[in-house]
């Protein structure tokens, strides 16, 4: 049945839920462990059922790996100016929306990563998880050129940058802080500078 309400209010309502799903989860994680949670657990404290916390999330692990982020980057790359080379567009992505994030966005993600970081579970996925991350970027940039994901020379670009990030902020070592761009600037334009990534 599709619901009455009008669209925004309704995506407000998803949104809202969704982030309900996820603050409870995380008081329940580190209350009482991340293994001896349960989804009945988080769907109780979240005030849903089961089945609406697996609409929002497939898996338990999901709660904290689905980075909300990425799809927001992948649009804020796509409206960088025609002609700007990889590195710069990716870098104004993550820029225009990273430090738009308002303290308590940043403190929801500080401790989003906290707690992949001390479960090892968490944090083998998250490693696998680099190879979406290389074929969601390379897949934005070769857009941006008309060009297809699985162009090789858009799969080694992305490949090239996803190393640089986490060279910098490698998963479930280190969280990434407002701070961190400078850093992150000035590595990937050492990639650009020295392999010609333009």
């Amino acid at each position: 049945m599709t619901s009455s309400l009008p669209a925004g209010l309704r995506e407000r309502k998803k949104a809202k839920t969704r982030l309900a799903i996820r603050e409870h989860a995380m008081r329940l994680f580190e209350e009482q462990g991340y293994a001896a949670t349960t989804v009945d657990q988080i769907a109780e404290a979240a005030e849903v059922s089961p089945s609406t916390f697996f609409r929002y999330f497939p898996t338990k692990e999901d709660v904290i790996l689905i980075d909300d982020y990425d799809p927001v980057i992948v649009e804020a790359i796509r409206d960088q100016p025609a002609g700007v080379p990889p590195v710069t567009a990716l870098l104004e992505g993550m820029r225009s929306v990273f430090l738009a994030l308002t303290e308590e966005e940043w403190a929801s993600e500080r401790r989003r990563q906290r707690i992949f970081q001390a479960v090892p579970e968490l944090r083998a996925r998250a490693m696998s998880q680099t190879v979406m991350a290389i074929d969601m970027l390379a897949g934005t940039l070769a857009e941006r050129d008309g060009r297809t994901g699985d162009d090789l020379t858009y799969r080694v670009i992305a490949g090239a940058m996803v190393g640089v990030v986490m060279a910098i902020t490698p998963p479930g070592t280190a969280t990434f802080e407002e701070g961190d761009f400078r850093r992150l600037e000035e590595a990937l334009h050492i990639l650009e500078e020295n392999f010609r990534l333009r």
